[in-house]
């Protein structure tokens, strides 16, 4: 039989851990959040480390020990650190990966300290009343142009550092989590968390049909990617096949859609390898999977940092359709679905490519 899904279980899973915060460089929230996710599937011989860099490694170990998958996703995000406090108190900010300086406007945030105060905020643009600034709308949306306002009693320098806010210190953006009735869920950070999501109900639905892999199966849920390297390391044996999880990228031009799980064939680091292409096609056809194949050309994953690392392996790329990328995004529980359906079908099969 084929497995079962549970997207209701799989959506409570996402919107958990998208209500965590991870901004790339900080990730024990959200990993102690899967640590405890996936030792809730009781998978008896699933077994969880911590890498080097504080990634999350799982490893379970398949019907054959003749070869080693791979899967990874990653949890972190993009986000801000503190640059600098400026003269007014406000908080000057360096960005977290590629984020969209003008989609952050007005969002509300929290900043987090060294040792764990935090306080409430929003990141706007330095003089954004139009009531005083007639000019405002005309303004570059930068890291020279836009700042935290603090909501503390705070006009200078030395009244914020007195809250005990410095340099360094992460800002987390509001998510702003909404699940539709229509099955729509918006928010914040769906890049990457719903693949993390995606790989989490696969497992569980293959824990309750009481399947295990084909393969030794290895699964990084990363913590760098949105700076380039979280799928370059923590690789605890030599692999054959790696497949990345990674949200598709909708817009002008592309086939990718919020109701599918897309095979990206070609992304900024190149193509994918063409028998893994082929094989992940070969299984979304056979099992009648909704599929989109797409080519990504601003984008690359933590399959091209493997590549890059000097990884031996061949390497697929597929994830959820998600609209609105790197800005307040959204998907459908189709996406989902038909994601972690793909990622289970690719497990249990034993034809390698």
């Amino acid at each position: 039989m084929p497995p079962e899904y549970d997207v209701a279980a799989m959506t409570d899973m996402l919107v958990g851990l998208l209500e965590t915060p991870s901004p790339t460089g900080y990730h024990r929230e959200a990993i102690a959040y899967c640590q405890n996710a996936f030792a809730s599937l009781g998978i008896p011989d699933l077994k969880q480390t911590i890498t080097g860099k504080g990634a999350l490694m799982l490893y379970w170990p398949g019907e054959s020990s003749e070869a080693a998958v791979g899967l990874t996703a990653h949890l972190d995000t993009l986000g801000f650190m503190v640059k600098e406090i400026k003269s007014n108190g406000n908080l000057k900010l360096t960005n977290l990966g590629g984020i969209n300086w003008s989609g952050a406007e007005f969002e509300n945030c929290t900043v987090r300290t060294h040792d764990d105060k935090r306080y409430r905020g929003t990141v706007l643009l330095a003089n954004p009343s139009t009531h005083v600034n007639r000019d405002a709308h005309k303004a570059n949306r930068d890291g020279d142009s836009m700042e935290i306002r603090l909501d503390a009693k705070t006009n200078n320098r030395k009244e914020t550092e007195a809250l005990g806010i410095g340099v360094g210190d992460f800002v987390f953006l509001d998510p702003r989590v909404e699940v539709i009735d229509t099955g729509f869920i918006r928010s914040r950070f769906l890049d990457d968390k719903a693949s993390v999501a995606c790989i989490w109900g696969a497992l569980k639905a293959m824990q309750a049909e009481g399947k295990r892999p084909a393969y030794d199966t290895y699964i990084l849920i990363a913590n760098y990617e949105e700076v380039g390297h979280g799928g370059a390391a923590g690789w605890p044996a030599p692999l054959n096949e790696l497949v990345a999880i990674d949200m598709a990228a909708i817009g002008d031009g592309q086939a990718s859609d919020e109701f599918s799980v897309s095979i990206c064939v070609k992304d900024a680091g190149g193509p994918y390898h063409f028998d893994m292409n082929n094989k992940l096609r070969r299984l979304a056809d056979t099992n009648s999977i909704p599929y989109k194949v797409d080519i990504y050309v601003y984008y690359s994953s933590d399959g091209t940092a493997f590549w890059r690392a000097g990884g031996d392996a061949k390497v697929g790329l597929i994830g959820p359709g998600v609209a609105s990328s790197h800005g307040y995004e959204r998907t459908h529980q189709d996406a989902l679905l038909h994601s972690a359906d793909l990622i289970a079908r690719y497990l249990l099969d034993s034809a390698l490519a």
